[in-house]
């Protein structure tokens, strides 16, 4: 069970790498895909620029910082490395809960969820089988 978890969290981070790699070098292809365009008040490429500068930014964080952190938790067999991702998409999760139900649903808003809840449910069930600390002795 633990060698299946662990290569399922290594496969899913070098998804969300790849994400991050997407953000980086293509923000206006990869943000499209998720229904994020840049608009700048001043219009043109130039008004977007700020748009622009916060998705490769900002996604790239979000996706990266997961993909090595669920990696390296994994190669290290480390459960408190998986802490981190296992929050950034269960807030994630969340946020688009609230949303589904202040605003509605929109077409395939599913599907978004549902990789964050598989990422969510696969690193804390890995977090609580891989070795860890206590939630108490991280905080101290």
């Amino acid at each position: 069970m633990g060698f299946v978890l662990i290569v399922l969290i290594f496969l899913a981070g070098m998804f969300d790498l790849y994400m991050a790699g997407s953000f980086l070098f293509t923000p206006l292809d990869a943000g499209a895909g998720l229904g994020v365009t840049a608009i700048g008040l001043m219009g043109g490429m130039q008004g977007a620029a700020a748009g622009i500068s916060t998705i490769r930014a900002d996604f790239t964080a979000f996706f990266g910082i997961a993909a090595l952190c669920m990696m390296w938790g994994a190669w290290r067999r480390n459960g408190d490395l998986l802490l981190v991702p296992g929050l950034l998409f269960g807030a994630s999760f969340l946020g688009r809960a609230v949303n589904v139900a202040v605003i509605g649903p929109y077409p395939a808003w599913w599907f978004p969820m549902l990789i964050e809840a598989f990422h969510f449910a696969l690193l804390v069930a890995a977090w609580r089988i891989l070795p860890h600390h206590r939630l108490q002795e991280l905080a101290d």
